[in-house]
């Protein structure tokens, strides 16, 4: 059968770089800036979520207090450890948002908690982000793709996980995603920038 005809486009494998390695800001940025370049004219939201009341949740509000200190030009945040968006709130801080930024690219950042060999992985994923899943609570998918942070090892307990987590993981993390998101934000510029008409000039005639 011929691939062509298959109806479903198949979804490329999340990428994934561990915060110590040192290709994570090259080779993510470049995935990210691609999918980024791709969204036209639409506004570029990032959404960090998560809250401040847990260590290990507190990936996204981090990034979004680290990246409002920032001068972003292109990125929209919203997600800060004063101003959250968790559970609780969440249904009601997205539909402003998206009221204001009606059918804008958004990509959505979260911590996760996973294999203890994958702790410390920083993933994109071609895919909404599901908050809550690992704790079974039933919550609205949020982005077109999706950054998550490993923080911790799930499976058992994941409450006590989340609140055990140190605080140097997460914001080692943070910090990586924050010097990420503006390496993508200088790159966007570059690439926006309109190009110099350069005109081309006849060389002289030579003298006889």
């Amino acid at each position: 059968m011929s691939t062509n005809l298959w109806p479903f486009k198949k979804r490329r494998p999340p990428l994934r770089y561990h915060i110590e390695d040192v290709a994570l800001i090259d080779e993510l940025g470049k995935a990210l800036l691609s999918h980024c370049e791709r969204r036209g004219k639409r506004d570029l939201l990032l959404l960090c979520i998560g809250t401040d009341r847990s260590t290990g949740d507190a990936l996204g509000p981090l990034l979004g207090s680290l990246l409002k200190n920032t001068d972003l030009t292109h990125f929209h945040v919203y997600g800060t450890l004063a101003e959250p968006i968790h559970a609780t709130n969440m249904e009601e801080r997205l539909t402003k948002i998206y009221k204001k930024h009606s059918h804008a690219y958004t990509i959505a950042v979260d911590a996760c908690l996973g294999r203890s060999a994958n702790v410390g992985y920083i993933t994109l994923n071609e895919e909404p982000l599901k908050p809550g899943a690992a704790m079974g609570k039933n919550l609205p998918e949020i982005g077109d793709i999706c950054l998550t942070g490993i923080v911790n090892v799930g499976g058992l307990m994941d409450f006590y996980m989340l609140q055990s987590t140190r605080l140097h993981v997460v914001m080692n993390m943070a910090e990586k995603l924050t010097s990420l998101i503006q390496e993508v934000d200088t790159s966007l510029s570059v690439s926006q920038k309109p190009q110099k008409a350069f005109r081309l000039l006849a060389p002289k005639n030579e003298l006889l």
